[in-house]
């Protein structure tokens, strides 16, 4: 069978397969690195937001003073973005390194430990938004059946900056529940690549 006159035979098919895993190998390594940077930039900021806010109220002569401190699921976030914060700094230094020694792949011990670290992260930080969300919608709304009054009506100023770090933190969320898809695309690659080499070979 012949086009424009260039006979093309099933034995002389040119193959592109690895040029194109290459161009998508180094599309999923830079994705990885910048979404590995904004966790750790996001995660840096929530906790920050968060576990530097305060504010003083007077009631009655008596000051009380409002941190994060004084809700458990407000300290469970900043530790959980400082943790996740740190892991993505090592991580991303690991990438780095990677992308400057050319390395394509890497062994499957450290994939699997690597998509196991990325999962963990993912399930901490959803976790931790979660209860932080909900702690925060206590506060803003209050609950009249149990007598929990409107906290953030008295130290609004404290709540709107919690408000701000809850919303980094879900980014940090999201970007980690996408890093996991991308670790798992990693790791699963490799034992689809041995198959495609088995099946070739038991072709030949």
């Amino acid at each position: 069978m012949s086009y424009l006159g260039v006979g093309v035979s099933p034995g002389n098919v040119p193959v592109y397969h690895s040029t194109n895993l290459k161009v998508i190998d180094r599309r999923v390594r830079v994705a990885e690195l910048v979404l590995r940077c904004v966790i750790c930039g996001l995660g840096v900021i929530a906790a920050a937001l968060v576990g530097t806010d305060t504010q003083v109220k007077e009631i009655f002569t008596i000051q009380k003073k409002a941190k994060f401190t004084d809700m458990k699921a407000l300290v469970f976030l900043v530790i959980a973005n400082g943790i996740i914060a740190a892991y993505s700094l090592v991580q991303v230094l690991r990438c780095v390194v990677s992308m400057v020694r050319g390395h394509v792949l890497f062994s499957k011990p450290i994939a699997w430990i690597i998509f196991s670290g990325d999962q963990v992260m993912a399930y901490v930080s959803v976790a931790a938004v979660g209860a932080a969300a909900q702690s925060a919608v206590f506060a803003k709304l209050g609950q009249s059946e149990l007598q929990w009054m409107k906290i953030c009506n008295m130290y609004d100023k404290f709540c709107n900056q919690v408000g701000e770090g809850i919303a980094s933190a879900l980014l940090v969320s999201l970007s980690t529940v996408v890093l996991s898809c991308i670790s798992a695309f990693n790791l699963f690659r490799l034992y689809g690549g041995n198959k495609s080499k088995r099946s070739s070979a038991t072709r030949w």
